[in-house]
């Protein structure tokens, strides 16, 4: 059986785990790490004060040794140094050779045990370091070994022992206590971790069961956000993401009306004028005029199909920009000239205000001509006939502008943040709503931007783009 399917898969159990697994590594560590290491100082305390005893001690019985005792009264005296000192104290004598290495000999010694053996490795170490103490450690003993002198010469060396018994206890008393602390602590941990992984559970459920509904293309009440930690601000941010889905949805629906309005009546008029012609006998001239009706519906459509096309090629990130350094003014006037017809047929004013030097900016020269018809469509098509519109381009702050103004009624302020979004059009009865939306995105597009400055009278799109370094422009 693999181990995914032994391990649990709800978040409360997995967050319970996690707080059971984190207190008993903490206790672990604490037991066979840090309990060690406390051991360790326990005893080496230890040793350091036997090794001061020992200091203070030596003296006394290095002048016990310098005198002439019998074996019982030197074993007496050694015994009572023993028990004030609370360790076990062994004297050796030095036997000394010329062929070998030194011999040691036990002189006297407070332990009665024949079975205990004196360390001599500890005492070969203290013979070598007369005037010092030297201190060993065994796995329950410490041990310090002095050199005792006569006549500036070592031949006894003392050997005191004390057992690490008072560390050991103390050792067990926290170990034994740190394990009964463990499991209550581990008891507390899992039920505070059910409980508050339970709670968070409950939260991304509750966000889970509102996306759920939100798929299913049911109503969603907005979620409760009661803390500002991750989970509140999820919450916040789904909360979020609804608003602008319900917002996109009703843009969508507004367009698809829009859509159909749009697609409907060029295409009920465009059969109807064909009906007329079909059953009808029409004269040059109507016949002329059906002809010139029918070809603006067409046209009508075409752009609606362009339109829709390049913001689906937008979004499919389909849509490639040249760099290049082109001149505003010049490419101005010439998406201008192609208005003249337009401009004329809706008895509009147009008035070009280009530099005669050139306005150079970097961009896609195409992406910038579809920009400036855009801009331009919309002065001619929002604003009443007879509309003076004046088109502009020049440098500001660093940027290369090109800008469209007209002499309109202007765009309501309660319009004006929405103006760019897709499928929105503040007039119902014309355009798509797609249009000033595709220049904002070609302008971003091209590392530039969109702007609008509206008031009663004047109504002002300027197009801002990087300027170019040099003085000249790609046409």
């Amino acid at each position: 059986m693999s181990l995914s399917r032994l391990a649990p898969r709800s978040l409360t159990a997995k967050l319970a785990l996690l707080f059971f697994g984190i207190t008993a590594l903490a206790f672990a560590v604490v037991i066979f790490v840090f309990l060690p290491r406390l051991e360790s100082s326990l005893e080496e305390q230890q040793v350091d004060e036997l090794t001061k005893v020992v200091n203070s001690s030596a003296p006394e019985l290095e002048r016990l040794m310098n005198t002439d005792l019998t074996g019982e009264l030197l074993d007496d005296s050694v015994a009572r140094l023993a028990d004030r000192t609370n360790a076990r104290v062994t004297v050796l004598g030095v036997q000394r050779s010329s062929f070998g290495p030194e011999q040691f000999y036990v002189i006297t010694d407070s332990n009665t045990d024949p079975r205990v053996r004196p360390n001599l490795d500890l005492a070969r170490a203290a013979l070598t370091a007369p005037g010092r103490s030297v201190s060993a450690r065994t796995n329950d003993l410490g041990q310090v070994g002095r050199a005792l002198t006569y006549r500036d010469r070592a031949d006894w060396i003392a050997i005191y022992e004390r057992p690490f018994d008072e560390a050991a206890a103390a050792v067990e008393s926290v170990r034994d206590r740190l394990l009964l602390a463990s499991a209550v602590a581990l008891a507390v941990a899992t039920l505070v971790g059910f409980i508050l992984s339970r709670a968070i559970a409950q939260r991304v459920r509750a966000v889970e069961l509102a996306a759920r509904d939100l798929a299913a293309g049911r109503p969603t009440s907005p979620l409760p956000v009661t803390t500002d930690d991750e989970l509140g601000r999820l919450a916040r941010a789904f909360n979020d993401m609804q608003v602008k889905l319900d917002a996109v949805d009703r843009a969508r629906r507004e367009f698809i009306a829009n859509a159909s309005h749009e697609l409907r009546t060029p295409i009920f008029s465009l059969g109807g004028f064909v009906e007329l012609m079909r059953d009808e006998e029409v004269d040059e001239e109507t016949r002329r005029e059906f002809l010139d009706t029918m070809a603006g519906q067409v046209e009508r459509l075409q752009k609606l199909a362009v339109d829709l096309l390049d913001l689906s090629r937008l979004d499919a990130g389909s849509v490639e920009f040249e760099r290049e350094e082109v001149d505003l003014g010049a490419l101005a006037g010439e998406v201008a000239g192609e208005f003249r017809p337009a401009i004329s047929q809706r008895e509009a004013e147009l008035d070009l205000r280009l530099p005669d030097e050139p306005v150079g900016a970097v961009c896609d020269r195409e992406r910038v001509a579809q920009i400036m018809r855009i801009l331009l469509d919309n002065a001619l098509r929002h604003t009443p006939e007879g509309t003076h519109v004046t088109v502009s381009a020049g440098r500001d702050n660093g940027h290369a502008e090109f800008a469209v103004s007209d002499s309109g009624p202007g765009v309501p302020e309660v319009s004006r943040e929405q103006l760019f979004e897709r499928f929105y059009t503040g007039d119902k009865a014309s355009g798509s709503g797609l249009g000033l939306a595709i220049a904002r995105e070609l302008a971003e597009r091209m590392d530039g931007r969109i702007a609008l400055a509206s008031r009663p009278g004047e109504t002002t799109f300027s197009l801002e783009l990087p300027a170019s370094d040099g003085d000249g422009a790609a046409a």
